[in-house]
C-alpha cells in the first residue's frame, strides 16, 4: 500500500487520478501529521505501508518569513520523521521539495549538485528537510520541483483565470526565471518512477520540471493568450512588487539526469498548460 501524504494538495489530488483506492491512502494533516512520530508509525502499521509519497509541506512562502518555527516543525522534522520511519522499517520514500532551495546568480539550468542557497525561510527549511532525509539515508527519492499549478487547489494560473474576471489590467513580474511545472505531469512521472525503485540502496536527487523558460510575465501572458482573456498583463521588476519572502531571481532546473536515469519524456510548459486549462474550463 502507498501512503500520500498532503492530501489535500494540488499534486496529491492528481496522484488521486493514478492511484486506486485498493491501492494507496490519501491522508491529510488531520489524519496524518509528518510532525508527529507517533501518529505516523501508527498510520504506517494500520494500512501496511511499502512506499510513502510525501507531499506534506509547509508553502506559505510570505507566511514563513514569521512563522519559522512550524515551517521547520513540517519541513524539517516532518520530513526527518519520514526518513527515520522509513529507515527503520526498509520503506520507500518519494519526497517532493522545491526550487527555493536555490537563490543565488544562476545563469543555466540549475543540476541537482549544484550550490544551494535559499535566500528565504521556507527555502531553508524545505533545503533543512533534504538534509534529514540525505543523514538518515533510507531508500528515498527526492525530488525538487518549480511553479506547481494544476486544476486542484490555489495557484498562479487560478489567480490570473480569477483577476481577469474582475481586474482590467494586472502587473506581474519579468525578472524572475523559471519553468511552470503542470502537477499531472509531475505525478505521471512519479508513476513512472516508482516501479523503478526496487534497486534503490540510497537517497538519490532529481530536478524535475516541464522543460523550456519562463518569466512569471510570460507564464501569465501566456495564460491570457491561450484563454483569450481581456484583461491587460503588463511586465514589472521584482522590486515594484515587494514581499515578505525573498524569491529565487533565476531556477530552472536541468532534467537531465531525471530524464536519462527513468526514461521520461517531459513536456513543454505551454503544451501542459494549454492541457490544464481545457480541464479547468470556465469552472472555477
Amino acid at each position: 500500500m502507498i501512503l500520500v501524504t498532503g492530501a489535500k494538495g494540488q499534486l496529491a489530488n492528481e496522484l488521486k487520478l493514478f492511484l486506486p483506492s485498493d491501492k494507496a491512502v490519501f491522508l491529510d494533516k488531520e489524519e496524518c501529521d509528518i510532525s508527529n512520530l507517533e501518529q505516523l508509525e501508527k498510520v504506517l502499521d494500520k494500512y501496511n505501508i511499502e512506499l510513502i509519497i510525501n507531499c506534506a509541506a509547509y508553502t506559505a512562502v510570505d507566511k514563513a518569513e514569521t512563522d519559522s518555527t512550524n515551517a521547520f516543525l513540517i519541513n524539517e522534522k516532518g520530513v526527518a520523521n519520514l526518513a527515520f520511519l522509513t529507515k527503520k522499517n526498509n520503506l520507500k520514500l518519494i519526497h517532493i521539495s522545491t526550487d527555493y532551495v536555490f537563490g543565488g546568480p544562476n545563469f543555466r539550468p540549475i543540476k541537482e549538485d549544484s550550490k544551494t542557497e535559499p535566500n528565504s525561510v521556507y527555502g531553508k527549511s524545505k533545503l533543512a528537510g533534504e538534509e534529514q532525509i540525505i543523514k538518515i539515508n533510507p531508500k528515498a527519492i527526492i525530488i525538487r520541483t518549480s511553479w506547481l499549478y494544476s486544476k486542484f487547489g490555489h495557484n498562479f494560473v487560478k489567480t490570473i483565470l480569477k483577476n481577469s474576471k474582475i481586474r482590467d489590467s494586472l502587473k506581474v513580474v519579468y525578472d524572475q526565471v523559471g519553468t511552470p511545472t503542470n502537477a499531472a505531469d509531475l505525478a505521471s512521472a512519479i508513476m513512472q518512477i516508482i516501479p523503478q525503485m526496487d534497486g534503490l540502496k540510497e537517497t538519490e536527487l532529481y530536478h524535475f520540471s516541464n522543460e523550456g523558460v519562463a518569466s512569471w510575465y510570460d507564464f501569465a501572458y501566456a495564460i491570457k493568450e491561450i484563454k483569450n482573456l481581456k484583461i491587460s498583463i503588463f511586465p514589472i521588476e521584482t522590486s515594484e512588487y515587494p514581499l515578505p519572502a525573498p524569491r529565487p531571481q533565476y531556477s530552472v532546473l536541468s532534467k537531465n539526469k531525471i530524464k536519462d536515469k527513468f526514461k521520461l519524456t517531459i513536456p513543454h510548459w505551454r503544451e501542459s498548460l494549454g492541457k490544464c486549462l481545457r480541464s479547468i474550463g470556465e469552472d472555477f
